[in-house]
């Protein structure tokens, strides 16, 4: 990477907020509308790739301390485990459990189980994507 590439790294710095902010939005609006854990993961994924591509690798990952691998381990036990836990009530395979709380400043609020499965699949999805390029590039996953 030249050493005189500002804008690039400019625009990465507002690009990444965005993808950052859409990935996010994909997540929680995949309960009931397109999107889920599986596409916001990718577009997690797109916001560090970005980054290692605007910045060095290595600077990125001294800031973000943040082991891929292990990402991905705990979001595949994060989903595996609430896949299985209604197994142990009497409910079927990945059975969904929901509820409606009233906090103070949101109001009600839908809450279901199948929010946290899906965390561990975006936190599974990052955590291979990133690894699967930080390996390809020669970088430390």
């Amino acid at each position: 990477m030249k050493e005189n590439d500002v804008v690039l790294r400019t625009v990465t710095k507002i690009v990444v907020f965005i993808l950052l902010t859409f990935g996010f939005y994909l997540f929680l609006a995949g309960h009931n509308n397109p999107g889920g854990g599986f596409i916001g993961g990718l577009i997690f994924s797109s916001a560090f790739l970005l980054m290692f591509l605007a910045f060095d690798v290595k600077q990125v990952l001294v800031s973000l301390p943040i082991d891929f691998r292990i990402l991905m381990i705990i979001g595949s036990l994060v989903s595996f485990t609430m896949a299985i836990i209604p197994m142990f009530f009497g409910k079927p395979f990945l059975y969904q459990a929901e509820a409606y709380v009233t906090l103070p400043i949101l109001g009600e609020v839908h809450l279901t189980t199948i929010t946290v499965f899906e965390a561990g699949i975006v936190l599974a999805v990052v955590g291979v994507v990133v690894t699967v390029m930080l390996s390809i590039s020669g970088g430390r996953s």
